[in-house]
């Protein structure tokens, strides 16, 4: 049975409009659906209990990254016609709510030899710091030197961040979360290294106290997406709602988010090509 669509739901709830004729060659596996407000969105989907978990994680991510006001495509809960389904040889729970995500035009993914594109202005530097603050704090492990996980849009100059189905450590709901090493992190990839090299240590060192200043802003403004997180869950994923509620409650101790400033000041100091900036 279908995700009803409640009065007022945040995240829209839309239909596949045609039979799927692309399916991406990355771990999830995602296909690209035409849906009924004429628009694409890539979407994921259930295979297994352990994939819910990691559409869980892609709703909690995309919403807090939302909050922090990070650039993400929009997501929508796509139900995809059992007959749309036809030449794709995958398994899937047909009753069960994709995730999409709008695809978004105009947009380079960023890798090892598209990261040379990228403006090297202090705001697009300011960005990349950010987003990997960001990643530090909702433990994102998939996003390092190998896998940015980035997009880049070429026009208005700003990076769009994407896939969270690795969040909390790699959608680990049975344990504390744990901080991310050196490695893995955005910070240790070439794409930091080439925007940091461009500027000077004192742009580096304003940038990062323009984001500390920012911080608390953004955990209050993700504490607000709780509640919202937990009404748009769907049933038909059977995640238990005090699983999820649980989890996210440990995004906001305090002692988590002092730990996650002082590991991202030590990374960011550790990666920076002139030596240690003084924050």
């Amino acid at each position: 049975m279908y995700l009803c669509k409640k009065k007022n739901m945040a995240i829209p709830v839309l239909d596949s409009v045609n039979v799927i004729t692309h399916r991406y060659r990355t771990g999830e596996e995602p296909v690209l659906v035409m849906c009924s407000d004429m628009n694409a969105y890539i979407c994921k989907y259930m295979r297994s209990s352990a994939s819910a978990y990691k559409l869980s994680c892609e709703l909690i991510g995309s919403l807090m990254a939302t909050a922090w006001q990070l650039e993400t495509p929009n997501i929508a809960f796509v139900h995809i016609k059992s007959g749309h389904w036809a030449g794709h040889v995958t398994q899937h729970s047909i009753s069960a709510p994709t995730l999409g995500s709008k695809r978004m035009e105009s947009v380079v993914d960023i890798t090892p030899s598209t990261f040379g594109d990228v403006k090297t202005t202090p705001d697009i530097l300011r960005q990349l710091m950010k987003i990997a603050l960001f990643d530090f704090w909702i433990a994102n492990e998939d996003r390092n030197a190998n896998n940015a996980n980035l997009l880049y849009d070429v026009g208005r100059g700003r990076l769009i961040s994407i896939d969270y189905g690795c969040i909390l450590n790699t959608a680990t709901f049975d344990y504390a979360m744990t901080q991310l090493t050196t490695t893995d992190t955005i910070l240790w990839s070439d794409l930091f290294h080439y925007l940091a090299k461009s500027k000077d240590n004192a742009t580096i060192e304003n940038i990062a106290e323009n984001i500390k200043e920012q911080y608390v802003y953004w955990l209050k403004r993700s504490q607000k997406q709780v509640d919202l997180i937990l009404e748009e869950l769907p049933n038909e994923w059977n995640v238990p709602r005090i699983v999820v509620e649980e989890k996210l409650k440990q995004l906001f101790d305090r002692q988590w988010t002092d730990e996650v400033w002082k590991n991202y000041i030590e990374c960011l100091k550790e990666n920076t090509e002139y030596g240690e900036v003084k924050i």
